[in-house]
């Protein structure tokens, strides 16, 4: 066996059980057994601030068995557990996550989730910061996933690899269902409920291509994951979503626009325009539309509040039919 499969199975199950007798060691009884999930994406901790102020418990991931540390600006690094809506639903939100191209392998960055489903967890709400392909967004819109292009893993760089944990779920599982379509009416409703629909922000429902990292993808890149039907990008989610489906979690997920992806072709060096510009100008040229984390972080904080509030209305609405 070679290190991946070593990492799985068969010792996933038996970690993640580990790591749960410990995390029930630190919690009263009311949130032994939470029932949702909530990942916080880029700039989007203030999510853990949805839940009741009582019980409440806070949990930094480097002092839990087996848990991988988030080394990204942006992810807090913790786990926080209490309950939310008048049914007081016990609920556990992950402040943080593990990304591939921090050196985590596959296992270690969807173990969190193999955790949750341990615990009890039956749904599961995953946000995440994207770059938007689809030229009909804008910058802190807000997109409520309904499919994705899964493209390390079509090469081999996927959660499922190795021998199968039968705990979990069976070994080929269907994803055609993959975003639970409940869930994705619950959430448009909500956003009517809200009044979120009078302003500027909109909500779209789109797919989204998970992509390796750590770069962000060049012009060329984007226009082909545009073309393959992509609407926006980004370098997590979708590993966490695979192993959700796996065992049984129903998923929700919403994508927040933090920058449009360049999708024009980059000026070429032999252009007439671009013979006469000095260094200074052929830079600023080429640096038009360039993604940063900070910028990332900064849309993130400005649309923190109405996905908090568009997360916090859903989970009060899941007792209804």
């Amino acid at each position: 066996m070679d290190t991946l499969d070593t990492q799985l199975a068969p010792n996933a199950y038996q970690r993640a059980t580990e790591t749960v007798a410990y995390l029930r060691s630190e919690l009263p009884d009311a949130l032994k057994n939470p029932k949702v999930a909530i990942v916080c994406g880029s700039g989007l901790g203030g999510l853990a601030e949805t839940i009741d102020p009582e019980p409440k418990v806070e949990l930094a991931y480097a002092q839990i068995p087996n848990f991988p540390q988030s080394t990204v600006q942006g992810h807090a690094g913790k786990f926080v557990f209490g309950v939310i809506g008048p049914q007081k639903t016990p609920v556990a939100l992950l402040v943080g996550r593990a990304h591939f191209y921090e050196g985590h392998t596959m296992d270690l960055v969807t173990f969190a989730t193999r955790v949750c489903k341990v615990m009890g967890v039956e749904t599961i709400i995953v946000t995440n910061a994207a770059g938007g392909l689809n030229q009909d967004y804008a910058v802190g819109d807000i997109v409520c996933l309904n499919d994705h292009l899964n493209l390390a893993g079509l090469v081999g760089i996927h959660p499922l690899r190795g021998p199968n944990v039968d705990e979990y779920g069976v070994r080929f599982p269907p994803l055609s269902d993959a975003y639970d379509l409940d869930l994705r009416k619950r959430a448009h409703k909500a956003w009517r409920e809200l009044g979120l629909d009078k302003q500027k922000r909109r909500i779209h429902e789109g797919v989204y291509a998970f992509v390796a990292g750590p770069t962000y993808e060049t012009r060329a890149e984007c226009r082909m994951l545009r073309t393959l039907g992509a609407d926006v990008v980004g370098m997590s989610t979708v590993p966490e979503i695979v192993v959700a489906r796996h065992a049984g979690i129903r998923v929700l997920a919403f994508s927040l626009v933090t920058n449009s992806a360049v999708l024009e072709a980059g000026p070429r060096g032999d252009d007439a325009n671009i013979q006469t510009m000095n260094k200074t100008d052929l830079d600023e040229h080429l640096g038009k539309g360039k993604a940063t984390h900070e910028e990332v972080l900064e849309a993130g904080r400005e649309a923190a509040k109405d996905m908090q509030a568009l997360v916090k209305q859903i989970l009060f609405n899941l007792h209804e039919g």
